[in-house]
């Protein structure tokens, strides 16, 4: 696999981790009461042939796994093995002998012991410290710190006023850029501007649904607040790269989005890498780009799934369609559009809107 795989499939299997430890789970409340105990644990879950070879004596059991055998065999010493599903417990008081050489940055020996163990083996290893109190996740190497329930409501409180107004901002820029799509005044760098909107948005997304996972059981409110500011912006932002890409199709703008997602920071202002991006070679930032319409289509209610693009088709773009509706009602009537006078009424009054 190639380092960006490998990278990919180190961050899907940590996330699975911590929704694993999250609150409300059985094995989240043994780490709570381990800690509560003033108790130190050092935990491999699942790839279990590859830990128990990598280790010697201790006590076999293959018993049920419950939080409460888990907080009483942290009692001993030597490490616990969990089957994947945490549902078995195999091992406990086992001692484990990772290769030394393998590189770490941890201090204490039970840390660096889990960091060791996360590079030998696909297990995921947590270490709780006695001494300071905290619980770390491994998984190939990489460390992750569980937080309190307090903890990443702070941290959820803060990205929630980043993505409201992210939202905010992004709702103006889409309403005056429907009103320029209408009088054909859309510029390259409206399109940044817009795109760069959006991925402010997609980023606090992303950083809330971390949130959510961390809190598992206690994250179900976060969860509903996240839908009702994001919704559809998924579907909108689609239609929005389609609208402007020389290749308008599903997959080329799946391919545009991954590549706007790519430039981070350096999105915002770079119309010209954007321009190339979306297919064009040497626009400026105030070119002017005619846009299909979907996005602005898609909005109006009478317009069933699957029709704006049939709209595109005959007509090339929104604003030939906005100049022939008034003259030729009867072309869109044609297409199985029924209520043309309400897709009238609407682009009117997006045109009038700004």
């Amino acid at each position: 696999m190639d380092e960006k795989t490998i990278a990919q499939d180190t961050h899907s299997r940590m996330s699975a981790a911590i929704r694993m430890s999250a609150p409300g789970t059985s094995l989240r409340r043994a780490l709570d009461m381990i800690i509560a105990g003033h108790l130190g644990a050092l935990i491999c879950i699942g790839d279990s042939d590859s830990v128990i070879a990598a280790g010697n004596d201790g006590f076999i059991l293959d018993i049920s796994f419950t939080a409460n055998r888990l907080f009483e065999l942290s009692k001993m010493d030597g490490a616990i093995v969990i089957d994947k599903d945490v549902n078995q417990i195999l091992r406990a008081n086992y001692h484990l002998n990772p290769d030394p050489a393998l590189p770490t940055s941890e201090t204490g020996m039970r840390h660096r012991t889990a960091a060791r163990m996360s590079l030998l083996t696909k297990a995921v290893v947590i270490s709780v410290s006695e001494r300071r109190q905290v619980v770390n996740i491994y998984v190939d190497g990489r460390a992750h710190q569980l937080r309190t329930v307090p903890e990443v409501m702070s941290t959820v409180n803060q990205v929630l006023v980043t993505l409201q107004s992210s939202r905010n901002n992004l709702d103006r820029g889409l309403l005056r850029l429907s009103t320029l799509e209408l009088e054909n005044h859309v510029t390259l760098a409206d399109i940044t501007s817009t795109f760069a909107n959006f991925e402010l948005l997609m980023a606090a997304r992303k950083e809330l649904e971390n949130c959510i996972d961390q809190l598992g059981s206690e994250g179900k409110l976060v969860n509903m607040q996240l839908n009702q500011l994001v919704g559809d912006m998924d579907d909108i932002y689609e239609l929005m790269i389609r609208d402007y890409a020389v290749d308008s199709s599903e997959q080329s703008a799946a391919v545009i989005r991954a590549k706007l997602h790519e430039m981070g920071s350096e999105l915002a202002g770079n119309h010209e890498r954007v321009g190339q991006i979306l297919g064009y070679e040497g626009m400026r930032e105030d070119s002017v780009i005619k846009a299909l319409g979907l996005r602005t289509l898609s909005r109006i209610t009478v317009v069933r799934d699957g029709m704006a693009e049939k709209i595109v088709d005959e007509y090339g773009n929104l604003q030939n369609l906005a100049d022939d509706l008034e003259e030729n009602p009867d072309r869109l009537d044609e297409l199985g559009i029924r209520n043309v006078s309400i897709v009238a009424d609407s682009l009117h009054r997006m045109r009038k809107s700004e």
